[in-house]
């Protein structure tokens, strides 16, 4: 090559130059965008296949359309966790209490078959148990509370054997009949603990399942029965605490408030409580033997939630208690166990809850701002905890967590022990949630309530 022709090349190679850096920069972001976004995207994307989950769920997929709303739920299992009171008494199936997932998710709806592991709701993702990211427009979170048996000293290691139960776990719940019929005398224990928890009746109904299985064995004299809760009475609304302590006080069974349980020696067969409050013998611990052991172990928010930019100071979804979107991301909404909302976690909740959430956003998807929108629905706290007290009899609280107040939808006074009541929660209300509830079709009871019981007093 010639001086003159080097020289060309040069200036042409110079002039390119620009072009060629701006052409690798503009690759480089192209790459970067491939990388950052999501493979797939969804309108809306429901973090939690449970029964708040799939009553939102099968709802929105029906209104949206196919695959327009995805499911993220790691269980192959859906249990029926009502009824595990049931099934640790004796009174059921644990093949009553659970349907494969495939059979009741929404067939528009796209399963993910995994769990999630972290929320971005700044990138509008959630990122999944192998990374993968999912994105969404719309997010709902119903991914329930997390069981927290290692908050308690020992009871990893005890909890399946050495005489100790748990309704609240599908591993578990069928020990509790198993252990309960094992026992020939000593201490029944049955324990409550400070953190919010799902079914906040559960931990005392079977202690009264106890009592009538020891009596039709005939060794209820030989069993002493203690119900230890970390609260400061026995049910957090007045008029249900009253109908609860007396039941307790006609079985004998001896109610310890204040008492959290913080040890398990499961080859000694020892609990240890610790005495809250501020009374003579708070921060004070108890230790007592017991041949049987039901525990309803400390709960928490899953940890991708709390780690996220969604939780509020406890670890919960951050929403508002009346429209259940969340306090700083309008396109996030969250209802069930994982919520922030201050009333009791029941699945009677949860339905309720379903109700309002699909209305607004479904409003909110639509714009809120046409003519024609239905004005936003509000949530009022309802909720309702069946306390099973024995075979065919059963308090059947129903209240506002909001206000505190019962909200029946009976006529009779529901703080009495009633067979119609057991009969609805343990037959009628199970098919209900089968066939309706996750299928977004049953949000409570409330026009029941106005037949029944129109002022909805107690």
């Amino acid at each position: 090559m010639s001086t003159v022709q080097l020289a060309a090349a040069r200036l042409a190679a110079a002039r390119l130059a620009p072009a060629r850096s701006l052409l690798r920069c503009h690759s480089a972001r192209l790459s970067s965008t491939a990388a950052a976004a999501p493979p797939s995207s969804y309108r809306v994307v429901v973090v939690g296949g449970g029964a708040a989950g799939l009553a939102v769920s099968s709802t929105l997929s029906e209104k949206l359309g196919a695959n327009e709303v995805a499911v993220v739920e790691p269980s192959e299992v859906h249990y029926q966790q009502p009824l595990f009171t049931f099934v640790g008494g004796g009174l059921k199936s644990f093949k009553d209490a659970q349907r494969p997932t495939a059979d009741v998710i929404a067939p528009q709806a796209k399963w993910i078959r995994q769990a999630a592991a972290a929320l971005d709701p700044a990138q509008n993702t959630v990122t999944l148990a192998d990374g993968t990211r999912v994105g969404y427009e719309y997010l709902v979170v119903a991914a329930g509370i997390e069981l927290d048996f290692g908050a308690v000293k020992g009871l990893e290691a005890a909890i399946g054997r050495d005489g100790v139960a748990s309704n609240y776990s599908p591993m578990y719940v069928q020990k509790t009949f198993e252990f309960l019929q094992a026992v020939r005398g000593g201490n029944a224990l049955f324990t409550m603990p400070a953190t919010p928890i799902k079914c906040a009746g559960a931990p005392q109904k079977i202690a009264y399942l106890a009592d009538e299985l020891f009596r039709e064995k005939g060794i209820r004299d030989r069993v002493s029965i203690g119900y230890y809760t970390a609260l400061g009475k026995i049910f957090a609304i007045d008029k249900y605490a009253a109908a609860m302590d007396a039941v307790a006080r006609s079985r004998g069974i001896g109610v310890h408030l204040l008492h959290d349980l913080v040890a398990v020696d499961g080859p000694a067969r020892r609990a240890t409580f610790k005495v809250l409050g501020s009374g003579p013998a708070a921060g004070e611990t108890v230790t007592v033997p017991y041949e049987f052991l039901h525990v309803t172990p400390p709960m928490r928010a899953p940890g991708f939630i709390s780690r996220s930019a969604l939780a509020n100071a406890a670890g919960f979804v951050d929403v508002n208690q009346h429209t259940l979107q969340h306090a700083r991301f309008p396109n996030v909404y969250a209802l069930g166990d994982c919520s922030s909302l201050p009333t009791s976690k029941t699945a009677a909740a949860a339905a309720a809850q379903a109700r309002v959430l699909k209305h607004n956003l479904l409003r909110q998807i639509r714009g809120a701002a046409a003519a024609d929108a239905a004005p936003a629905a509000e949530y009022d706290g309802y909720t309702s905890c069946p306390l099973v007290t024995g075979k065919h009899k059963l308090v059947l609280a129903e209240f506002s967590g909001y206000t505190g107040q019962p909200h029946e939808t009976f006529f009779f006074n529901q703080a009495n022990e009633h067979a119609f009541s057991y009969w609805l929660t343990a037959d009628v209300l199970p098919a209900i949630y089968w066939r309706s509830m996750l299928k977004g079709t049953w949000s409570g009871p409330a026009a029941i309530r106005k037949v029944a019981n129109p002022t909805g007093s107690g």
